[in-house]
Parts: structure tokens; sequence; C-alpha cells
């Protein structure tokens, strides 16, 4: 299908000038519609910073215009259609999600907004500037604007700052003085200019350093700072820091902790139970029959007797604590001990950390009904069984079982009616603590590392192909480098793959594809993985957020020291052939706030390279990339892409088994909205496909080369989301733009279902 771009462009802007003008004619009779404001910054003195000024000025213009598009309203027109009196359920709908209120020039207070800027000049010390203003109205086209006018006067600039400690008693004179010794992380600049914001900000940046320091009762509301002119005839002012009077005693002097007690096992019965008391390492730990091993909860605890109060410490100490896995509620508090400072000039609190598990065992079932993109179809069981606090000190084992039976239906071809059978059996075990020869876990200090066994084994059978058993085992350990960084490694990771039963159907496609007999004879896998996960994602108070994912696979190298030959001349280990290759990907998203009605822009980068080298011809087939299905590029099949412009002898049939490949490019951008309570919108592309790194005679057209951005199969659609506090069950549809090598044309007639649980990226 072609299609006329010309024609849809026009009709497009056609659209969007009728749209205008029926604004235009809703407007009521002597009212201009606000076109927002304009702040005019005339500096004649050479100021610093005239950027950041400027824009602070004008974030206080208020009300905000209603928004344009391309010069229109749209958001204001589908508001005035869905005031009508029988606006109908479209013009409903596009108020509700797209309208605006109309904002005119009578909404604006003129003389309001003038005191505001001044006001605001004044905070930042450009006192007795002259402001004006005036209104524009523009009758023919029914808008008006207004337009401030600043011409800055000469700021006041600090000529001295000086921690005043004159005539306070001695309680007030070393606290003072603990300020004075902070002053070396000041944020108060050299002739800086009068700005009250920077003046907030040092006495909150004071106020965390006294409590580092042991001031628990320390408020910065304590603190005022005082400018005094009266020296100097040029604008300049000395700057004077001062404790208010009236300070309490409590709020100037520092606190010791003397007992920090733990409550490992707190529970509405525990509180009426006697407990036992166990001392370790000067912790007390109160709880019945032992719930927590002590030593091993003493590496999360921070907080010692006889130190100082660090709310840093406690801050720590609440993070460590969660990230075992095993409480839901985390809770610090501190006692006053008595109200006298003794003769050291301290006074004392007590420490307790109450600690609220969640329930020891739990035990999960999920029943699905599972569609896919390649028209496999059936029921799914998933059964999953937790332990926490496996032994005592915060282990969790988790226990996984598994089965899902697919058939294939409104397929063409040999592939009719095909069947795939799947059991699967996993196990971890999660130890909050580094397992290491050497005692490591007092150097991570943001959080410690935990230690993950795992194991697992899984059957697929595919009728009228194969079946394959799988066994893996890792060990390995993940741990937090800050908020936003996740390192996990795992130095042990065996894979061991069988081939089973094959048909002669699939016996035949080996035989004609010696690439993927070559990548299931790969039995062995054994090597290193590594992964690092940078995520602004957790912070939700950011309006862009960045999300990087490195993984790094290696295999065959050790093992290779000890391999030995067969009688065919091929290494073995044990007597089973082993891969040996590298593969490193990354993932790169950026997801964007667009307003603050939930609208999200996701753009989304991922590239991955694997090379087999020395025992190994190609990648294991577990190994290998794939493209195409939901998480990938939504307008294709699972594995119906590539490797690069190749396509199976029977066309409209996807072999799923050996379009697969050594290099994987994707791109895809979404633009996500809300529709309804717990329904979103979007509207997606996605581009992508697989390659080899060398030809394949059985695979024609697979190979990388300079060409690889016209053989990208390339993608658009709509999807549903129905997210339920975080659990999301999407829908999409999409159809191909652009096949492989081919012309653009978008094949609106072939869309692809996909049906999937979470968000693709």
């Amino acid at each position: 299908m072609k299609i006329n771009y010309s024609f849809v462009l026009i009709t497009f802007a056609t659209a969007l000038v009728l749209s205008s003008c029926a604004v235009k004619k809703f407007i009521p009779e002597g009212e201009y519609l606000y076109r927002g404001g304009t702040i005019k910054l005339k500096d004649t003195i050479g100021i610093k910073n005239k950027t950041d000024l400027q824009l602070e000025l004008d974030n206080l213009l208020y009300p905000q215009a209603n928004s344009k598009f391309l010069g229109l309203y749209p958001g204001l027109h589908y508001y005035y259609k869905g005031q009508q009196e029988k606006p109908g359920f479209i013009n409903k709908f596009l108020n509700k999600k797209f309208g605006e209120e109309p904002v005119y020039l009578s909404d604006v207070d003129v003389p309001s907004t003038e005191e505001i800027i001044e006001n605001r000049l004044e905070n930042n010390g450009f006192f007795s500037s002259r402001i004006t203003s005036a209104v524009e109205r523009d009758s023919s086209a029914k808008t008006g604007k207004a337009i401030y006018e600043v011409t800055l006067s000469q700021p006041y600039k600090m000529e001295t700052f000086t921690v005043e400690k004159d005539s306070v008693d001695s309680l007030s004179l070393k606290l003072l003085e603990d300020i004075e010794l902070s002053m070396g992380e000041t944020l108060i600049e050299e002739e800086m200019r009068f700005n009250l914001t920077s003046f907030k900000a040092e006495r909150e940046r004071i106020d965390d350093y006294l409590k580092q320091k042991g001031y628990y009762n320390f408020n910065p509301n304590f603190i005022i700072f005082e400018a005094d002119t009266n020296q100097y005839d040029n604008r300049k002012y000395d700057l004077f820091l001062r404790l208010k009077g009236g300070v309490p005693e409590k709020s100037k002097v520092t606190y010791i902790v003397d007992k920090v007690r733990v409550y490992p096992n707190e529970t509405l019965a525990s509180e009426k139970e006697l407990q036992d008391t166990v001392v370790f390492d000067s912790l007390h730990y109160i709880q019945k029959d032992n719930f927590f091993k002590p030593h091993r909860m003493d590496p999360y605890v921070l907080l010692q007797p006889s130190e100082k109060y660090d709310p840093l410490l406690s801050k720590y100490t609440s993070r460590r604590l969660s990230s075992i896995g095993i409480y839901k509620y985390v809770n610090i508090r501190y006692k006053e001990k008595d109200t006298i400072t003794d003769e050291n000039g301290f006074r004392h609190l007590d420490a307790e950390i109450h600690l609220s598990p969640f329930n020891k065992r739990t035990l999960r079932a999920e029943l699905q009904g599972v569609t896919k993109s390649n028209n496999f179809a059936g029921p799914g069981l998933g059964l999953t069984y937790v332990n926490r606090n496996l032994f005592r000190g915060g282990e969790i084992l988790r226990i996984t079982g598994s089965f899902a039976y697919e058939q294939q239906f409104s397929s063409s071809g040999d592939q009719s009616g095909l069947r795939s059978l799947q059991l699967g059996l996993g196990s971890s075990l999660t130890f909050p603590r580094l397992l290491f020869p050497i005692d490591l876990n007092n150097r991570f200090k943001y959080s410690i590392p935990q230690t993950q066994i795992k194991a697992g084994i899984d059957y697929l059978d595919r009728s009228q192909l194969y079946s394959l058993n799988s066994f893996s085992t890792s060990f390995g350990y993940i741990w937090k480098a800050n908020r936003f960084v996740t390192h996990q490694l795992n130095p042990i990771n065996i894979n061991y793959v069988k081939l089973g039963n094959t048909t002669d159907e699939f016996d035949e496609i080996l035989d004609e594809n010696p690439f993927l007999r070559r990548s299931f004879e790969q039995q062995f896998i054994a090597g290193l993985t590594y992964s690092f996960t940078y995520n602004e994602l957790v912070d939700a108070s950011r309006r862009g957020s960045f999300y990087l994912n490195f993984n790094f696979d290696i295999a065959g190298n050790t093992i290779d020291l000890f391999a030995q030959e067969n009688s065919e001349g091929e290494k073995t280990f044990l007597g089973l052939k082993y891969a040996q290759y590298a593969k490193a990907d990354i993932d790169l998203r950026y997801h964007y706030k667009i307003g603050s009605n939930g609208d999200v822009l996701v753009g989304r980068l991922f590239g991955g390279l694997g090379l087999p080298y020395g025992n190994s011809q190609s990648l294991p087939f577990v190994k290998q990339y794939f493209s195409g299905g939901p998480y990938s590029v939504r307008a294709f099949n699972i594995r119906s892409l590539g490797p690069g412009t190749y396509q199976p002898e029977e066309e409209g049939v996807d072999s799923y088994y050996d379009q697969a490949g050594d290099i994987r490019l994707e791109a895809n951008i979404e633009y996500r909205f809300p529709l309804f309570t717990y329904v979103n919108g979007a509207v997606f592309a996605d581009a992508g496909n697989v390659w080899l790194t060398e030809e394949n005679e059985a695979l024609p057209g697979g190979k990388f080369s300079s060409n690889f951005s016209d053989e990208l199969g390339i993608g658009t659609g709509v999807g549903l989301r129905v997210d339920i506090q975080g659990f999301v069950i999407r829908f999409d549809l999409a159809s191909p733009l652009k096949r492989p090598a081919k012309k653009w044309e978008f094949e609106y007639d072939k869309p692809v279902f996909n049906f999937a649980i979470g968000y693709p990226f």
C-alpha cells in the first residue's frame, strides 16, 4: 500500500486551521485569549549568571497560557467542543483527555506580578530595581499578552562573613565554634551577591553538619543571617551568622548513644511475651527463640554504644536491614534518657531498632492462559515456595516449578498443529552476606553484597522437531554501589544442554544447516557472567530518567586448560563438547515525563555481539540473539526476523529454530499516556534485526555488512496497558512498515497481535 503523504499533511493542516478558527469564535465578547507574559531583562552592569536569573523570573509568570501546537490550540478547541449542549461521546472523551480550560487576559493580575518580580529581585540582591509593565492586545486575533520590563540595579555584594560569638553563653559558644569548623564547606562565597536562597541552603548545610556531630535536637531555624550595610556606600554588606535568642539548652549540646537495642522479631504478640536478651558486640538483641542470630545481623547495624548520635548511620543502618529481604518494616527510634547535661557537656540517648518480618513461608500459584505472536497458545501453571530466614541469618530459599503446554493455531504449511510442552524446576538460595574466604563485608559502606546460589532443570518438547534437556547452576554476588548502580557477578555459571529425541524432519534440517547443528552440539557451557545496571527510574521525582544495562558473558576459557581431544580430534571436557565464546550487550533507555498527567516518552537502543572462538564455530543455541516478538520488534513474530535478509524458503512460515544470530541491533520509541483509571494507551515504532558474524550457506544474506541499516525490520503500532499497582497486562497491535532489504510499505492488512506481562522496556 502506498501512502500519499502530501494528502495526509494537507488534510492534517486543514483540520488544525479549522480548529483554530473554531477557537476564535468561542472567545466571549470583551475577552482576549492570554498568550503569556514576557520579562525583558535590561542589564547595564554586566551581572554574572544572567541566564539563571532570567529563568528564575520567567518561572514567576502566572497563569500559564494555553498550549499551542503548530501555532494553534487543539487542547482549547477540545474544551470548547466539550462544553456544547450536546457534545457527543467523542468530544467528551477528547475534552477529558486533552482539553484545556481557556486562560483570558482578564485572569492576569499585572500589579501583583510586578510585586512578585520585585520581591524575587530583592531576594537576589537587586534592591530598588525599576519595573514597568504593559498589556498588548490583538483585536483581530482576540489575543493579548503582558510585557514586563526590568532594569536591574547595582546588586549588593558581600564584603565580610563572620560567625558572631560575642555576648553568648558557654553552650552557645561551643555550638558556634563547631559551626565555624564547618566553614571549609560553606556555600557562602567571597564577594557573592546577596542571595536569600543561598542563605537558606547554608542553614540546611549547617544543620546536617551539626546533626552528624551529635546535635540531636538542633533545628536550622535557630540560625539567622543578618546583613549590615551601614559601613559602606557602594552597595556592599557585611554578613553575620548568629543564633536566635531563646534556643533551648538541649539544642546546644551533643548527644551520646548509651545503649542500642535490637528487636529482630517485632510483632503484636511479641510485645506481650517474655523475650531473651543477648549481648553481642555491645548491642542488646531482644527476641524469643533466637529468631535471627546476632552475629549474622551485627554487620548490618552501624549504630554503636558510647558513640555520638549520627543520623547518617541511622539512615545507612535502615537501608542495610531492609536489603536483607525478610523485613517489611524497619523502624529506628531514639529515646532521650534524661534532661540533664552531664559534666562533660553531653546528653544521652538510647537507640531502639524495631524489625517487623514478612511471613516466614509463602506459597504462590499462578495459572496463565498464554497466546504468543507466533500463534502458539495454551495454559501454564507456576508454583513458587519461599522460605525466609531459613538458617536464622536472613537466608531466603525460593523453589519454583512451572508447566506450560502450547499448541500452534492458524498457521500454514508444515508447522500447522505444532505442540510444545515445557517443564521446569528451579531453586535459589540467597545469603545476605558475602560468602568468600576472606571477610570483606565491612568494606562495603552503602550495602552489604548478597551471595546467590542457583540450580535448575528444564525440559522442552517440540512435537515434530526435538526435545531439549537443560541443567544449570550458578554461584555469584549481587551488590548495590549506590542508589542507582547495581553489580551482579557470577564467577561460576554452568549450563548443560542436551538435544534429545529428534524427528527425521529436524535431523534433515540439521544436515542442511551445519551452523545450526554446531550450535546444538555445544552441550557444556561453563564461564563467567557480569551485569552492570545504572537505573535512575528509582527516583520518581526526575522528569527525565536514564537507564543502562551492560552484560558480559565469557565461557570455556578455564575448562579449555583441562580439555582433552577425543577420537575425532575435537576438544571435550568430561567427555562433553564445550562452548568457548565471548558475548556482550548494552541496553540504553530514556524515560521523559511530559506534563503532569502521566504522559511519558520512552526511547531505547540495544546492541549485542557474540564471538565464538577456540573450540566453537558458532554460539550455543541458547546464547544466540533473536529479534521479533512482544519485547522486541512487535510488528514481527518471535524469531521471524533475520539473520540479515534471510527468509525461509516457504514464504509466510517462520522457522523459529534457525532465525537467530551473533549480532543484534534494535531501536524503539514509545509514547505512553493514560486513558482511564488503570488503563494506559501507547503509540510506538520499533526497528531491529539480527546478523551473523560470518557467512553461512544455509542462511544466505545473514552476514552483517555496511548495509545493515537497510536490513532493519521496521514496524509501528498501538497498544493498551492495564496497570494495577505495577502489575501490567499489555496488548499491542503492530504492522510492518519495512521488511529487511525491501521497500517501505505499510502492511496494515498484516497486523501482529502481542500479549505480554509487563512493559517492553
